[in-house]
Parts: structure tokens; C-alpha cells; sequence
């Protein structure tokens, strides 16, 4: 048996109904099912919820909760841009957020600067937010992480290292570099502080975009040496990618010595024991 707290449904961007996700949930086995579509943004965003959509997402998890006994929740993928948008401006309403930095400062013309799509775009800001310091860009994406742990601190930390998709084959840096590395310890120790729990998403896997977890091995052994909470999830866009690559994550995290993820079940976030076959409920 498993949980997932990250999926994303037909209100953003997602390929699957809420109902084809709790379909396919039930057909798993899955105990624990949270709803984290993404978050509306106060400007122009293809994958982001409208704002007047809210209210009807939030109405629906609570029609699917009363027709089961499956644990369903209620939480956004919610974007930190400073000054503008964090998670904590959705959570009075939600079971819990996943907090996640997908854009990184903006162009002249004021547009934001998406790191996480089309490597395209990623050169093209660049050249032109950057003037192609790659090194500058990348600490600024994880000074915006931290930001928002102290300012906005989410449930989830989504993602941690997502944009190293952006640097393919290390065609920038090795993530061995002093520079890259004390950024990612700093990030770390922020996390530990602010209390939120670290998952660990398989979507870069099963979409072939990384060869690794976000985040990569060697930083799940600097958070597994901090005691920080985990929990797997995939990032789900589809019902069919609900537990996707699953199996061999947890055989990482075992093999790394983590003991325990954190699922929230009965309305608490608690540790429970794993395994390659599921969490022991």
C-alpha cells in the first residue's frame, strides 16, 4: 500500500479528473490521496489554476471524501515568487501545501522567468535575466527556496533540485562543485529549521527528464544525515502515474537508511515504516 500528496488534475494542468484519480487510487490500494493542483498566480500561467476555479477544486475533493473510506486531502502546488504569491497565502484553506520555485526573477518587460519547461526558454533567460551565468541563476533559484521557507514555509518542500533538468549531462556544472554543493547544504539546514518535510519526486524518472530523483541521491544522504522528514510522491499528471518508479525509490531510501516516510493519515502527519512493497499502515 502506498499514499501520494502530489498529483495534478484537469483544474491546471494535469491529464486526469479528480474522480479518475481516486478511481485509480482505490484500484491500488492506496490508503492516503492529497490533491496539490497548481496554485493560482496573479498573472498569465498556461498550467496554473484560474482563480475563480478555486472554490469548485476545493468543493470537489470534499464530494469525492463523503462518498469513501479512502483518505483524501485537500492541497495546492503553491508558487513562491517574493512579494507576490507563497504557500501560506492558501493554507488556512488546504490539508497541507507543497511549496515549489518554478519561476526565477523576471525579464526587463516584467514577464517571469519559468525554469522548469522548455530548455529554450531556460537559455533564454539566461542570457537575458543572467547574461548566461549559469552559477549566479542556479543560487538564485535556491536562495528563492530558502526565502520561502523562512517567509512562506510550506508543508512540502516540492521538487528541491528541479533545475538541474536544465543542465543535461552536466553540460553547465558537476552538482560535485563546491559552489553547487554549499548552496544545497544551505538549503538543507533551512529546511531543518523551518520544520517541513523534503519529498522525494519520481517524475523526472518515468518522464526520462533525469536520471535521478528530485533530489538527487547524494542530497537525500545529507537530509537522511539532518533526521529531516520525507515522503515519496510522483508528481502525478496522469492516474496511471500515481506510484510511478515507486518500488526502486523506496529500495534508494532504504539502502540510503531512511527507516520511516511521513504520510498524513487521520489528519496528522505521522512516520511510518516502509519498503519496496508499500508503508506498513
Amino acid at each position: 500500500m502506498w499514499s501520494n500528496f502530489h498529483t495534478h488534475s484537469t483544474y491546471c494542468d494535469g491529464k486526469s479528473t479528480l474522480e479518475e484519480h481516486f478511481i485509480r487510487a482505490q484500484q491500488l490500494g492506496i490508503k492516503s490521496l492529497g490533491f496539490s493542483s497548481h496554485a493560482p498566480v496573479p498573472f498569465d500561467c498556461k498550467w496554473c489554476m484560474e482563480k475563480e476555479e478555486l472554490g469548485n477544486y476545493l468543493q470537489s475533493i470534499q464530494s469525492l471524501k463523503e462518498k469513501t473510506s479512502l483518505q483524501l486531502y485537500r492541497g495546492l502546488e503553491v508558487d513562491f515568487i517574493p512579494k507576490i504569491i507563497g504557500p501560506t497565502d492558501f493554507s488556512k484553506q488546504l490539508d497541507y501545501t507543497i511549496g515549489s520555485v518554478h519561476f526565477v526573477d523576471t525579464f526587463k518587460e516584467g514577464e517571469h522567468w519559468e525554469i522548469d519547461g522548455l530548455h529554450a526558454v531556460f537559455l533564454h533567460g539566461l542570457e537575458k535575466i543572467f547574461q548566461n551565468d549559469f552559477k549566479a541563476a542556479f543560487i538564485r533559484y535556491f536562495e528563492l527556496t530558502r526565502e520561502m521557507l523562512r517567509n512562506s514555509p510550506p508543508t512540502i518542500v516540492g521538487h528541491l533540485d528541479k533545475m538541474k533538468i536544465q543542465n543535461p549531462e552536466n553540460k553547465f556544472f558537476a552538482e560535485t562543485e563546491d559552489w553547487y554543493q554549499h548552496e544545497v547544504k544551505k538549503t538543507i539546514l533551512t529546511i531543518k529549521d523551518s520544520g517541513a518535510i523534503v519529498e522525494v519526486n519520481t517524475r523526472g524518472l518515468y518522464q526520462r527528464k533525469s536520471t535521478t530523483t528530485y533530489p538527487s541521491p547524494w542530497i537525500l544522504e545529507l537530509i537522511h544525515e539532518q533526521n529531516i522528514p520525507i515522503t515519496i510522491s510522483s508528481d502525478a499528471h496522469h492516474a496511471d502515474d500515481l506510484i510511478n518508479q515507486f518500488e526502486p525509490t523506496a529500495q534508494l531510501l532504504n539502502k540510503i537508511g531512511f527507516k520511516k516516510i511521513h504520510i498524513l493519515y487521520d489528519g496528522e502527519w505521522k512516520p511510518y515504516n516502509f519498503s519496496e512493497k508499500g508503508i506498513e499502515f
